[in-house]
């Protein structure tokens, strides 16, 4: 098993785990790899659990420029294992890294990925949802303890 940087040929993988997750769902086609790609190379930065090469079993993405939290999802057949929680910290101590000072996300209310969040540290913003129906979290340096 290797964590690494993601890049724009691991697209057809990262599409494959994006499509089987049950919560946070994404209708095919929504986001063009184009989108994916600038998120990888321009706007920020991803990475991939990579069991063997060719099959990943999550990734996690992180824009630089407002510390949102892009994407970060786990195969569903793999979940438990601790890989999205690998990927989170990996993800989050680089965009504190890159000078950030808070970092925010949207995930589906009352999910499962709500619940990991929560146990990561992050807190909701008291928003309500937003035009996504995603419940808005927010997590800032000074809360950081990747030993939580």
């Amino acid at each position: 098993m290797l964590l690494r940087l993601a890049t724009p040929e691991d697209s057809p993988e990262l599409w494959r785990v994006r499509y089987a997750v049950t919560e946070n769902t994404l209708t095919p086609g929504r986001i063009a790899d184009t989108d994916l790609h600038a998120y990888l190379q321009d706007y920020g930065r991803g990475w991939v659990i990579e069991l063997e090469p060719g099959r990943i079993a999550g990734f996690a993405i992180g824009d630089a420029r407002d510390g949102n939290i892009w994407a970060l999802f786990v195969d569903p057949a793999l979940h438990g294992q601790g890989h999205g929680r690998r990927l989170h910290d990996v993800m989050v101590d680089w965009l504190f890294a890159q000078g950030l000072t808070r970092l925010n996300l949207g995930t589906e209310p009352d999910s499962r990925a709500e619940a990991f969040y929560r146990r990561a540290g992050w807190r909701p913003t008291g928003e309500g949802l937003d035009a996504h129906g995603d419940k808005r979290f927010e997590l800032n340096r000074e809360d950081w303890n990747p030993h939580a």
